[in-house]
């Protein structure tokens, strides 16, 4: 079975509510990450260029963290049940040099996501609200009378330190989503090939053909 030529049966993964919602999430924390690097080292307050200078970085940073925090909790109610850890998700976990060596045929059927996504999934269920919490402590300009000196700045370290985990965790998925070929275009067409998700989840794989028969997709001009 083809995985990627451009005439291949697809699945529908993601729909258009999604895919929308999750580019919003996925531009609200490139911002994030840009002015928070700005505020974070002087060595790095040249980024606050991007944002009309330091006022206005500090201003508008909280404000998209809200506007994460929400795409993120609708991302997050939609793909909660998706998200849950099996024993499949073991199993697959034990042959990760399999997983490395790209040896797909030693690893057992899993779901629509595999452990590496879950990990990101709950990684960032977690750390944002953590982030939206210690934010709010140390927004200044409405919060600045319900919190002691103290308490803002362990929030301040608590903030940093879960913002560096969710960054790193965020270059991982990017690194894992170019990576594996096919799977960027689940994102930009809600669709994956056949053969992709035959390969990579095909419990999934099977279970949509239950409810959902691939369609021939009509040929696109330079592919994935």
């Amino acid at each position: 079975m083809s995985l990627h030529e451009p005439d291949a049966p697809v699945l529908r993964r993601y729909t258009a509510f999604l895919r929308i919602n999750h580019w919003i999430a996925a531009a609200c924390f490139i911002m994030l990450t840009l002015s928070g690097l700005a505020m974070f080292s002087p060595a790095l307050f040249w980024l606050s260029a991007l944002f009309g200078g330091g006022q206005p970085t500090r201003a508008i940073h909280p404000w998209i963290g809200v506007v994460l925090f929400v795409s993120y909790a609708l991302l997050c109610v939609r793909f909660l049940g998706s998200n849950l850890p099996n024993r499949d998700d073991v199993a697959w976990s034990r042959r990760i040099v399999d997983v490395i060596n790209n040896r797909d045929e030693n690893l057992p059927e899993l779901g629509k996501y595999n452990p590496g996504q879950k990990l990101v999934f709950w990684s960032q269920t977690l750390l944002i609200p953590v982030l939206l919490v210690t934010g709010l402590v140390i927004w200044d300009w409405y919060f600045y009378g319900y919190t002691t000196i103290q308490t803002k700045r362990v929030a301040v370290l608590v903030h940093s330190l879960a913002a560096i985990l969710a960054i790193t965790v965020i270059i991982v998925h990017i690194y894992a989503g170019i990576w594996v070929k096919g799977t960027m275009r689940a994102m930009t067409r809600g669709t994956v090939t056949a053969g992709w998700a035959y390969r990579h989840h095909r419990k999934w794989f099977r279970q949509s053909l239950a409810g959902q028969p691939p369609t021939a997709e009509p040929p696109r001009a330079g592919g994935d």
